[in-house]
């Protein structure tokens, strides 16, 4: 089998630009879509097309070309301040963002944003032409880009376009609301083949295909669905997006991290640890997890001075009044608990807003008892996948919304919650406080061999598959650029958010 070359299409490059004595450099980004894809680039050759986060920059085009393999290339797409407030933080973060978590309330339905959305992706599109060549697999990623096989089809190309859809899909109730769900439907099945993180989002995005566009069929081929409207045929399925999980148990076993716990522990007094590690966003449910974490104190006065909770809020889309506006209610919330129970001993939650390295991430998560993670939608929030990889010691409890992806496959272990309802996540953190070893060790186990077996490095061959014989490597030396600098993130669940 011949081996094609892959281009990749995402929203932003898998690099982050810095300024350095007043010249320019490019660190790689985290995440596991830039860990299991930049190996395959830098081995099997091809492109990396995606947006640099500004306009057009002589300069930093340079430094892209000089920062490339011998066998790959950056493509970057150049976007001007308006395209920018229209497309990015107009369709993409006001429209698709709040639409497709099931708040439909936030959407601001403006028809301005829409035709930015088409205008940019037929930018992401022109990229594409400049880049490919006949047999080459173009691999497209997430919300921001789901009219880009529709672009290409419109232009003649007709070879092999996959998509992968990283963010939950909403069920048709939600949305019929969207003005352009039928556009947004049809654009996206003119891909090859569509990937979803759970079986919900699948089957959500079939009863909207069956409600709103009836003429096209649907019939279940070799445990996926396949799509047929007019002469084109989409095969659907269900992918699940994971972690490098080699890596975190290995940086999680690091004496430097010991040292790093052992610190974090005596910085809280001994008190046990229950963490939340969030980028900043209303759909993380970061005030109603303080609500039931304020409900545990007051249901259970033996935890005072015994347990705190660390809350680490990760800088997110800070130009956008309603993240600063939730920004400022959770920094009034924690002031209120500590407010309450404080003691001149003891701070119920200690609360972060900073970007965080690698390091720090890795020990936060090997001295957490607890990890509360309960987003009221998410796509698969792999904070908590890191957390069981991270726990070589095989103790600490998750704490698990039902309303994450990661659920479908962490059940094994998690203690499920629903994030709404305040009471119940306070049981079941106060089950999770007083776990004994012997049960931790069994869920943890559990849950590790599935994020073991089910790795990024897994998710990126059972993608591709279906469609080219790419040669994923199970397990790259160096996930990077050219060397592999120390990596500067909030988490792997933020990378393509942006």
């Amino acid at each position: 089998m011949s081996r094609k070359r892959l281009i990749v299409v995402s929203n932003r490059l898998p690099v982050t630009v810095e300024q350095q004595d007043g010249q320019l450099t490019l660190r790689p980004s985290s995440g596991g879509l830039v860990t299991a894809l930049l190996p395959v680039l830098r081995e099997g050759g091809g492109c990396w097309i995606g947006w640099t986060g500004g306009d057009a920059d002589p300069e930093l085009a340079a430094c892209l070309r000089r920062c490339a393999g011998p066998k790959y290339c950056f493509e970057p797409v150049w976007l001007s301040a308006a395209e920018k407030s229209c497309y990015y933080q107009g369709f993409c973060n006001q429209i698709v963002w709040p639409l497709f978590h099931d708040l439909p309330s936030r959407c601001d339905f403006d028809p301005a944003y829409w035709d930015a959305y088409c205008s940019v992706n037929e930018k992401f599109a022109d990229a594409v032409e400049r880049c490919w060549r006949s047999d080459d697999f173009v691999w497209v990623h997430d919300y921001h880009l789901m009219l880009v096989a529709d672009c290409l089809r419109a232009r003649g190309l007709r070879h092999h376009v996959g998509y992968f859809h990283h963010i939950p899909f909403p069920h048709p109730d939600i949305l019929e609301k969207l003005p352009w769900r039928n556009e947004l439907l049809g654009a996206i099945l003119q891909f090859n083949t569509v990937g979803f993180q759970t079986v919900r989002d699948r089957r959500n995005f079939v009863a909207c295909v069956r409600q709103f566009l009836p003429r096209v069929q649907v019939r279940a081929v070799a445990g996926k669905l396949l799509l047929r409207s007019a002469a084109r045929c989409a095969m659907v399925g269900t992918y699940p997006i994971s972690i490098d999980f080699q890596e975190f148990a290995d940086a999680a076993a690091e004496p430097d991290t010991l040292a790093a716990v052992a610190k974090i522990r005596q910085g809280l007094g001994g008190a046990r640890v229950i963490l939340g590690v969030d980028r900043l966003d209303y759909t993380k449910g970061i005030l109603e997890r303080l609500k039931s974490f304020e409900a545990l104190l007051a249901a259970d006065p033996d935890v005072r001075g015994r347990v705190s909770m660390l809350q680490l809020v990760v800088p997110s889309r800070e130009e956008i009044g309603e993240y600063q506006q939730l920004k400022l209610a959770i920094e009034r919330r924690v002031s209120q608990i500590n407010g309450k129970y404080a003691t001149p001993a003891w701070v119920p939650v200690h609360y972060w807003y900073r970007n965080l390295s690698r390091a720090d991430l890795v020990a936060f998560y090997r001295a957490a008892d607890v990890a509360l993670v309960t987003p009221l939608r998410d796509g698969m929030n792999l904070v908590a996948k890191e957390f069981c990889a991270c726990r070589g010691d095989e103790l600490g409890v998750l704490v698990l919304s039902e309303f994450a992806g990661a659920a479908a496959e962490l059940g094994c272990g998690a203690l499920i919650v629903n994030p709404y309802d305040t009471d119940g996540v306070a049981a079941a953190l106060h089950s999770a406080l007083r776990m004994q070893q012997q049960e931790q060790r069994a869920r943890m186990r559990a849950m590790r061999e599935s994020i073991r077996v089910r790795d990024v490095f897994n998710w990126a061959r059972s993608f591709s598959a279906l469609a080219t014989p790419l040669q994923v490597v199970a397990r790259p030396a160096v996930a990077s650029l050219a060397t592999a600098p120390e990596q500067t993130a909030d988490s792997t669940a933020a990378a393509l958010a942006g």
